[in-house]
């Protein structure tokens, strides 16, 4: 599961179902090509605050800045490190944690399990 996912994901028949925490088994790096257009785009849908949140939780480098830049569409180094987060970093095995009701959502090779 991609970050960016993780960022859309809220814990059904909730109030307060969001963000979902992460308990990481397995996290890995899958590389993929750059373009800055759409990571640039995907800024405006994101739940920023989260995802810096998320980030920081799993510890990832290079961190995210609190909040997004001024100019963050000319912002190269922001966007590379976005997209790092966003589509980069992949969790393989673990569980969603609902912050709500602490109930737990599998994830099994990539795949979250919401039911």
């Amino acid at each position: 599961m991609k970050l960016l996912t993780h960022n859309m994901l809220i814990s059904p028949n909730t109030r307060n179902g969001f963000p979902l925490a992460i308990e990481v088994e397995k996290m890995k790096t899958v590389e993929s090509e750059f373009n800055a257009e759409f990571v640039a785009r995907m800024v405006e849908k994101l739940e920023y605050p989260a995802l810096v949140s998320t980030a920081a939780s799993l510890a990832l480098e290079p961190p995210l800045p609190a909040e997004v830049p001024a100019e963050f569409r000319d912002d190269e180094p922001f966007l590379r490190a976005l997209h790092h987060v966003l589509l980069e970093v992949e969790i393989v095995e673990g569980q969603l944690v609902c912050p709500e009701t602490g109930k737990k959502f599998p994830i099994k090779e990539g795949i979250p399990s919401m039911l």
